[in-house]
């Protein structure tokens, strides 16, 4: 409690009364200043009293009165303006929801009580390859936070370059991991520094006329992300905070985000730099003494209480139990820190869905120790990933925020309304093994390359090569594979014999396969798919290179030649024009050999449209994957993400209502594994998290 003797000028001043205090003599200057010491001791070490809305605006005023637009620190609070400000805040990320929703959800967030958003800015959404750089569509990062200032939102930015956000590689474009020498990420290593000088060098200056300061809404910018819960690199954290104040100026405050420990806030606080350290902490530790250590490592009166993720929910991995919070326990929680005039942000207000291949992983114990993150990142927060607010944890929040908003809040707005579009029967289109040279190029090498080094940075890779056919079979054994293989044979020559399936090797499982034994004159011709289910987004693992990542052992010698097939699925933010799957599935011919049936295991395409009339509205809906194996859904060429309902728990996907239209919508599944017999899926009005299947462990190392 040492941090408790510093003063921080509270006592007050007035002029006239100590002069005369001087003329009076020694004894009453004495008197005096016994009395004034007195009264700032009691005051400093008094617990701030709750915001109430009926209090005198001078206690909430800074002495020095500023003309200009000023947000700040001073006594240990926020200052806008001159006048003292509350962060009642919600992390809302623009790239997990479509642009043409986020006025919805801020208005939502709006109704909530926030004052405050924060948001993420993930490098590999804008940066996708070398120097090409995206700003539009849903990675337009400057009409959103334009769109903030316009519905009255103040916005603290976090730019990285690292951001974790259970996004893949923590934000992290994955051209980074193809190059040699290997780069050592979050380090003051000078070939990783010079590329975030030249990120930051594009991203920075677009910030620079929609700081507060400069008319706009951006009141604080984040360096880094928990940066004391993974090194201690002092000299790369005080790089980013020149680079940042080079492009940003003097005037904006910068701030660090670390979990509210010593060793967390040791490690990642850059504290001679004059940036702000705020903290996160699990819900239902005591908030104060952590505040308490918190002030020191901030500069003394620049230390006011926040909270920085403060968690309404938490995040899910398949094959677990979907995560949730109770809500009078949250509101609480929050309340405990909003009462004696601290601030928060909400983690999440509103989480909005990792749509394509953006969903990040966590570890374990080991590398080994995998957890894929869903594709809902609804994460249990007040406003659900569809924008549902009619839910106990949103009235429950509200209540409280609505206390510390000096004005009344707006209404509370009605559930988006969702369509239930029905039936839609799927044609099989094209198994993989039949389309996989009209649709694929193919690279050549003497051993495996990781995805990264053949430029699939997402989705898929076929890895071919063939061996001498044997009696009783071979073992395959692969010591690395991320994430996941599916392991075909078929005989070269055989013209007409379908590829059988093997097995299926696993990054948490490491298991050896034995290949059955196929008659055949020639070789026999092994195939691979490798799935890149999400690069790992924080802990130690975060250099997450993907596809077959050691030699390929086949009865225990090492298997040489190689080709492989690239698999042009779309991302998230990939042009909509230039998939030559999509392209090809467009031409309306399946190509499905007639020895194939519907119990094949051999990855495939299926293809099926519904329309919807002009009679009625365009609506948010949610496609249910009943009796699916495993796969992608792609609708209108928009991916929506990935479906595993035979793992769980996730059983349907969202649909955002901007993806589709009026008329005929066309709906692509990549199913890998097995397809619902009657290849039916189903248009409905609501979520589901309930088919969890709890004999598969995916997670064990």
């Amino acid at each position: 409690m040492k941090i408790g003797l510093i003063s921080h000028s509270r006592t007050p001043t007035s002029g006239a009364k100590s002069a005369a205090a001087r003329r009076g003599g020694t004894a009453m200057a004495t008197i005096l200043f016994s009395l004034l010491t007195l009264v700032a001791f009691i005051a400093f070490f008094t617990p701030l009293p709750p915001l109430s809305l009926s209090s005198s605006h001078s206690r909430h005023r800074l002495k020095h009165q500023h003309h200009a637009r000023k947000f700040e620190i001073a006594d240990d609070k926020f200052w806008k303006d001159g006048e003292f400000f509350q962060i009642l805040g919600g992390d809302l990320h623009y790239f997990r929801v479509l642009p043409e929703l986020w006025e919805d959800r801020l208005m939502r967030a709006k109704a909530l009580g926030l004052n405050t958003i924060q948001t993420y800015v993930p490098w590999n959404l804008h940066e996708p390859s070398p120097g090409k750089f995206a700003f539009e569509g849903i990675a337009d990062l400057t009409s959103f936070l334009r769109l903030c200032q316009k519905l009255g939102f103040l916005v603290m930015l976090r730019a990285g370059p690292y951001i974790c956000g259970e996004w893949d590689l923590g934000g992290f474009p994955p051209w980074l991991l193809e190059m040699e020498p290997a780069l050592k990420l979050r380090s003051s290593e000078p070939s990783y520094l010079q590329l975030v000088e030249k990120w930051w060098g594009i991203l920075l200056p677009l910030m620079v006329p929609l700081l507060y300061c400069n008319g706009g809404s951006i009141i604080m910018v984040q360096i880094e992300n928990e940066y004391g819960s993974y090194g201690d690199d002092k000299a790369y954290m005080h790089f980013l905070v020149k680079l940042a104040r080079r492009h940003l100026g003097d005037d904006i405050i910068l701030y660090t985000t670390d979990g509210g420990s010593k060793s967390n806030l040791e490690n990642g606080t850059v504290f001679k730099d004059d940036v702000y350290s705020a903290v996160d902490f699990t819900t239902g530790d005591a908030p104060w003494p952590i505040f308490v250590l918190q002030k020191k490592f901030n500069i003394p009166g620049k230390s006011p209480p926040l909270s920085s993720e403060f968690y309404t929910g938490w995040l899910t991995h398949w094959g677990e139990m979907v995560a949730s919070t109770d809500a009078d326990f949250t509101a609480a929680e929050l309340e405990k820190i909003l009462s004696r005039n601290g601030s928060a942000v909400l983690y999440m207000a509103h989480g909005g869905t990792n749509f394509g291949f953006y969903n990040g992983a966590n570890t374990g114990a080991n590398e080994f120790d995998y957890k894929p993150d869903l594709t809902s990142y609804d994460y249990d927060a007040p406003i659900k990933e569809s924008g549902d607010v009619d839910n106990p944890k949103f009235r429950a929040l509200r209540g409280v925020l609505e206390r510390y908003n000096a004005a009344s809040l707006p209404p509370v707005p009605p559930n988006p309304e969702k369509g239930k579009y029905g039936d839609i029967l799927l044609q099989k289109m094209m198994s993989l093994f039949d389309g996989i040279e009209h649709i694929a190029d193919a690279v050549a090498s003497s051993k495996p390359m990781p995805m990264e080094s053949v430029g699939q940075m997402y989705g898929f890779l076929l890895y071919v090569s063939q061996y001498a056919a044997k009696d009783e079979g071979s073992n395959l054994f692969i010591p690395k594979v991320h994430d996941r293989a599916q392991v075909f044979v078929s005989c070269s020559s055989g013209k007409g014999q379908r590829p059988t399936y093997a097995g299926t090797i696993e990054r948490w499982s490491k298991t050896e396969i034995l290949l059955p034994s196929i008659p055949c004159a020639s070789n026999i011709s092994l195939y691979i798919l490798v799935e890149n289910m999400g690069r790992i987004n924080y802990g130690p693992h975060i250099f997450d290179r993907k596809g077959i990542l050691s030699p390929v052992y086949l009865d225990k010698k090492i298997l040489q030649s190689w080709k492989m097939y690239q698999m042009p699925l779309n991302n998230l933010n990939d042009g909509q024009g230039n998939n030559s799957i999509i392209q090809y599935l467009a031409l309306g011919n399946p190509l499905v050999s007639l020895s194939t049936g519907n119990n094949s295991r051999e990855p495939a395409f299926f293809k099926g449209q519904f329309t919807i009339s002009e009679a009625n509205q365009v609506k948010d809906t949610f496609l249910s994957l009943d009796g699916w194996g495993k796969g992608i859904a792609l609708i209108n060429n928009f991916n929506l993400g990935r479906y595993w309902p035979s793992l769980g728990p996730q059983c349907n996907l969202y649909i955002p209502g901007p993806v589709l239209h009026h008329g005929q919508n066309t709906l692509v599944l990549f199913e890998l594994e097995s397809p619902n017999p009657e290849h039916i899926v189903r248009l409905v009005d609501h979520s589901d998290f309930t088919c969890r299947k709890n004999t598969l462990n995916v997670h064990s190392s």
